[in-house]
């Protein structure tokens, strides 16, 4: 039975990963090369992600930049990150590819405190899943009532605490989407 609480809580510790990762992807008024690094461009018949292609540097207070190691493939980077809607300005300069972020609108704050709220639910509601699943195999398991309370007890604790920490990576987000 310990195996199938460390499997669950791997699980939930993966939807909580995994938010924080959409969390990155998510633009506020400071740069990060979070932002970009993923975005896939087609070099070579291949797509690759812009973090292979080149180096991501952070421009203070609002700019960024791509030095691309194959100047060939800067316009290539650029496309796709335009191509991204990232809400970006990319301009090429040689090998590198600049990228200015333009400052948030109240409407767009607003726009992206509902794109991190929906996240956070998805990964919620991800969580509840596994949690019924666990509870199903529990329930399915020869024990007395006793050891199924306390297991089902300890999964509704690590429930709580995998909501907790989607919680706090959520007020994160919007404290900084705010700023």
């Amino acid at each position: 039975m310990d195996s199938l609480l460390k499997q669950f809580e791997a699980e939930l510790q993966g939807a909580v990963a995994h938010f924080k990762d959409e969390c990155f992807g998510i633009r506020t008024n400071r740069p990060s090369s979070r932002l970009v690094e993923d975005v896939k461009v087609e070099y070579f018949g291949q797509m690759t992600p812009v973090k292979q292609l080149g180096s991501i540097m952070i421009i203070p207070p609002r700019e960024m930049a791509v030095s691309v190691w194959d100047k060939g493939a800067a316009t290539e980077v650029a496309k796709a990150i335009e191509g991204a809607n990232l809400g970006l300005s990319v301009s090429v300069d040689g090998s590198t590819v600049r990228l200015a972020l333009p400052l948030l609108t109240d409407e767009r704050r607003v726009e992206l405190i509902k794109l991190a709220k929906a996240l956070a639910e998805k990964e919620r509601i991800k969580v509840r899943g596994y949690r019924d699943d666990v509870n199903k195999k529990i329930k399915s398991q020869d024990l007395d009532e006793d050891m199924q309370f306390r297991m089902k007890e300890n999964v509704q604790k690590a429930v709580d605490a995998a909501n907790g920490a989607i919680e706090a990576l959520l007020e994160s987000k919007i404290t900084e989407i705010n700023d």
